[in-house]
C-alpha cells in the first residue's frame, strides 16, 4: 500500500514525539534488526528507526531495505530517523485520513 502525501504529513506529526525503537548499526539491517522492526511495528504501528550512517544515500537504501524486509512503509525520513508503518491486521490504533 503506497501512502499518500496527506498520510505521510499526518504520520509524521504522530511520530513527532516519538523516540527511536531500533537502531542500525554498522552491519547494516542484520536478520536480528529486521526481526525486532518487524516486532516494533506489531505493537506499535508507527515507530522510527535510528541509521547511524553518515552517507545520505546509504541512509536512504537502508531504510528502503528495512521497510521492503518488514513489509512496512516509510512515513518519512529526517536526518539520521527514518519513519515506518505498518497497519496492524487486528485492531489497528492509527486511522489514516
Amino acid at each position: 500500500m503506497a501512502l499518500t502525501g496527506k498520510q505521510r504529513q499526518f504520520l509524521r506529526g504522530l511520530a513527532h514525539a516519538l523516540e527511536p525503537v531500533v537502531r542500525i548499526g554498522r552491519a547494516g539491517a542484520s536478520p536480528s534488526v529486521i526481526e525486532e522492526t518487524k516486532r516494533s511495528l506489531a505493537s506499535h504501528e508507527l515507530i522510527k528507526v535510528r541509521i547511524d550512517n553518515d552517507d545520505s544515500s546509504q541512509r536512504k537504501a537502508l531504510a528502503e531495505e528495512l521497510a521492503k524486509a518488514c513489509d512496512a512503509d516509510i512515513a518519512g525520513t529526517i536526518g539520521k530517523l527514518a519513519i515506518l508503518y505498518r497497519r496492524r491486521e487486528e485492531d489497528p490504533e492509527i486511522e489514516l485520513p
